[in-house]
Parts: structure tokens; C-alpha cells; sequence
């Protein structure tokens, strides 16, 4: 079967498009921005890419037009698609018909934390020899890859999205993968472009509890008030907690593994202590419901704990980009003020009394250029020494809203006048910590180059 995959070089279709292709079908694909990573990754797999949406496309005549939620009415390829009556299909109903059916699905939503927790799941899984697919929304450092087709009778691991499906389908992703094991790892406001209200993510959340079969297990965040409201409207599977009294890793961590590995369960910096490279209570989180999901899926704990001990991170998560004049230059993903917090929390940990953080930040998700989140972003920089904010393309005030950091915060519209900022101020020693979805214009070598400048004596 030939496919057609339009905004290919998106994660999760640029995943798709991946296994696809693992699966035998003939894979093509268009995006507005054919751009490496991706773009190399899919040409490696012999996917041949177009740029832009041109209607020419509909000489390719594939057997079927997968669509990517980037596109919208008014497209010309899907104009012409349409007008044509040709069949096409959103990317999460393609995966759902042709990839997950029959399958143990796992599936990892939540506001933050899914790609980590999905990772850590994959990994948990094989470690002790399930051999799973999985479609991962970053590159586990464990696999060479984000997406992976994985056996017909192996489970699959799944990022579970809450953002909406496609233009014609404004359901959030997650409803069309049905999975045995849900994880609900925390629920907040977010994607002020697609959803009014934290209300309108409940209810996509609720639906997704609704396909969860009976003998199905959700892993909830028990300390999330969001999520006990989705619960209140019904629930219908086994449901096990994380981060409460009394939860899962008392209940099912102590019969499994020695007191020494329980305590590390319970530590406030649990992945050090078990040799991950992460830090941090919200990794403890991710850690402890990935282990409840691969019990669900016949892990036994102490099992997952010691394939927890050989976990090698994710890119952009706390990565290390380089380091020049003693000062290191770190990249993650971090985008939402929760996140953005509990980032800085993580590396603090990692720190010596008196190191410093300097946080860059690029306000660059639609929630975040709408302003919906911009009242929570001077406290969740609190954590840092210093704070330099891109606000370069924002229809709101950034230094009105960094205001309460005072002379700890900086903002500035144009990139190179940040770096060379973030160049003064750094002192050997210190961890520049650069947050954004999105490439932000290079700027970690940028940081690097300019911080090697300073640290050549001048002739």
C-alpha cells in the first residue's frame, strides 16, 4: 500500500511514516518545512519528502492520504484531495486501524512528562525481553530511534497526546488508541489554541478513561486534583495511584524489591540514587508510573527497578549540548511554567551549594505565545540565579510579566543581543539552561561560540 503523509516531518507523523515503512508500505510525504533531523531520518528509511502542499501532488494517486493536524481548510493538497473524493484518513485513525489493533497498548498522557515516561516504559519493557513498538514524541537515548513497529503480538507503547486529531476530527489523539494500560501522569492547562478551558482537556480526558476496557488498569498521579475530577465522572478499570499516601509504590514496590530499593523509591532524588541521569521529584513520578504500567503488563517491579538502573535519558531532556570558557550549555524541552519549574528544580539537584543556573527561555508553544500561562512565568524562574527570556514574535509584555524577578530577570527581542547578554553574565562554573519546543534559532551554539570568543585573550 502506498501512502502519502501530509506534515510528515511533525514527531509523531514523522514516527508514523517510520513505521509505516517498518510495516512494508510504500511511504511518501509533504510538509510546509522539510528540516533535519527529521527530514534526514525519513530519507534514510527511503521516504521521498516534497516541500510545501502543492495540489500537483494528487499524481502521486496513493492508496490513501494520511493527514497530519497541521493541515487545515484551504490547504491546496487537501483542496484538491477533497474535491476529488479521494480517501484519506487522520495519522492517530491510521495508526489505531492498521498498527495498535489487537495490541496491548500502553499508552502515556498527561500534561507534562510523557515523553520521559513513555521512554522510561519502552525501556522498562526491553530490558526484560517484550521486545515492544512504541512511537515516542523525542529519541530515547536507549534506542536509535522514536518510533518502532515492534512484533504484531508485542505490546506498543504510545505518547498520548491531548492535542486534536485533524481538521476534520477535533478530538484530542489519545481517543484512537484504545489502550489496555493508561497512564495519567497530571493534568493541567495548556494548548490555549485548541482548548478554552482546563475543563475542555478533562473532558478529552474523560474520554479517553472511557475507552480503557474493564480489565484495563489507570495509572493516575493521585496528588492531581484535575485528575480525581476526571475520575468523579466514571471510571471502569482497575486504577492504581502514584504520589499519594498509600500508593502504588508502598502498595507494590515493598513486596517486590529489599528496603534499600524501596528507599530509593520513596528518595526525593530517586534517579541518582539508582545511577539515571535525571533528577528531580517529577522524574521520581515518571519513574514510579512507568513501573506501574509494566507491572500491569507483567514487569514485576524489581524487575523494572534494575532495567531502571540502565535508563540513558532522553535527548533534550537535561542535554548536555557542550561547554566552553568552564561554562556548560544544557538544552530541554521544557515550554509550560509547571515544567519550566520543575526543570530548574531537577538540575538545582544535581548542583553544589553555590553553583549557578542561568535559564533562557524561548516562550515559543501557542499557549505560550497567546500569554494564557503568562501570569505563572515569573515563579516558575524563581529557581534560577538569572533569567533571559526571548521575546522576539510575543503579543504580550514579557518584562512586565518577569517583572517580580527584578534585576534577576533580563528580556530582549533580538537573539543575538540575548546571547551576547548570557555571555557576560556567565562565570566558569555555571549551567546555562536553554528551554523551548523548538530549535530557537540555534542559539545553544551560538551560546557556545560566543563564550569561546570571550575566553580567547585578546591580541
Amino acid at each position: 500500500m502506498h501512502l502519502h503523509i501530509l506534515g510528515i516531518c511533525g514527531t509523531f507523523m514523522g514516527g508514523l511514516a517510520a513505521i509505516a515503512r517498518e510495516a512494508g508500505h510504500r511511504v511518501t510525504g509533504c510538509d510546509a518545512n522539510v528540516y533535519p533531523p527529521m527530514s534526514e531520518q525519513l530519507r534514510s528509511l527511503g521516504i521521498d519528502l516534497i516541500e510545501g502542499f502543492d495540489a500537483a501532488q494528487l499524481r502521486l494517486a496513493p492508496d490513501v492520504w494520511v493527514i497530519g493536524n497541521v493541515v487545515s481548510r484551504g490547504n491546496p493538497l487537501m483542496e484538491a484531495i477533497l474535491d476529488a473524493r479521494q480517501r484519506y484518513v487522520s495519522g492517530p485513525q491510521w495508526l489505531a486501524d492498521s498498527v495498535l489493533a489487537g495490541r496491548w497498548v500502553l499508552g502515556v498522557a498527561g500534561t507534562h512528562g510523557k515523553t520521559t515516561t513513555a521512554s522510561l516504559l519502552a525501556w522498562i519493557l526491553e530490558a526484560t525481553g517484550r521486545a515492544p513498538g512504541f512511537l515516542i514524541g523525542g529519541v530515547p537515548i536507549n534506542f536509535p530511534f522514536s518510533a518502532r513497529l515492534g512484533a504484531p503480538d508485542s505490546p506498543f507503547v504510545i505518547e498520548a497526546d491531548e492535542y486534536d486529531t485533524a481538521f476534520f476530527d477535533k478530538r484530542s489523539k489519545f481517543v484512537h488508541y484504545r489502550p489496555m494500560t493508561a497512564v495519567l501522569n497530571n493534568l493541567e492547562f495548556d494548548h490555549a489554541d485548541i482548548f478554552p478551558d482546563l475543563a475542555a482537556i478533562e473532558t478529552q480526558f474523560h474520554h479517553l478513561v472511557r475507552t480503557v476496557p474493564g480489565r484495563g488498569r489507570l495509572v493516575v498521579n493521585g496528588g492531581e486534583a484535575a485528575l480525581a475530577r476526571v475520575l468523579a465522572r466514571g471510571a471502569w478499570s482497575e486504577r492504581v495511584e502514584f504520589d499519594t499516601p498509600g500508593g502504588w509504590h508502598e502498595a507494590a514496590v515493598t513486596e517486590s524489591v529489599d528496603a534499600t530499593e524501596f528507599d530509593v523509591m520513596r528518595g526525593e532524588t530517586l534517579l541518582g540514587r539508582c545511577r539515571l541521569p535525571l533528577a528531580g521529584r517529577h522524574n521520581r513520578s515518571n519513574a514510579i508510573a512507568a513501573m506501574a504500567a509494566a507491572e500491569h503488563a507483567g514487569v514485576p517491579p524489581g524487575e523494572a527497578i534494575e532495567a531502571l538502573s540502565r535508563f540513558g535519558g532522553v535527548k533534550r531532556r537535561l542535554e548536555v549540548r557542550g561547554a566552553a570558557a568552564g561554562v556548560t550549555v544544557i538544552d530541554d524541552f521544557a515550554h509550560h511554567p509547571s515544567a519550566i519549574a520543575a526543570t530548574i528544580e531537577g538540575l538545582r539537584a544535581r548542583l553544589a551549594p553555590g553553583e549557578r543556573i542561568l535559564a533562557v527561555l524561548e516562550p515559543r508553544s501557542n499557549t505560550m505565545k497567546l500569554g494564557a500561562v503568562k501570569a505563572a512565568l515569573a515563579g516558575s524562574l524563581a529557581g534560577a540565579d538569572h533569567s533571559f527570556c526571548f521575546a522576539g514574535g510575543l503579543g504580550w509584555d514579557a518584562a512586565d510579566a518577569l517583572a517580580p524577578l527584578g534585576d534577576k530577570a533580563s528580556v530582549h527581542t533580538e537573539l543575538d543581543a540575548l546571547v551576547a547578554d548570557v555571555a557576560t553574565h556567565a562565570r566558569p562554573g555555571d549551567r546555562v539552561l536553554v528551554m523551548s519546543n523548538g530549535g530557537f534559532g540555534g542559539v545553544h551554539q551560538r551560546l557556545l561560540d560566543a563564550l569561546q570568543r570571550r575566553a580567547q585573550p585578546s591580541s
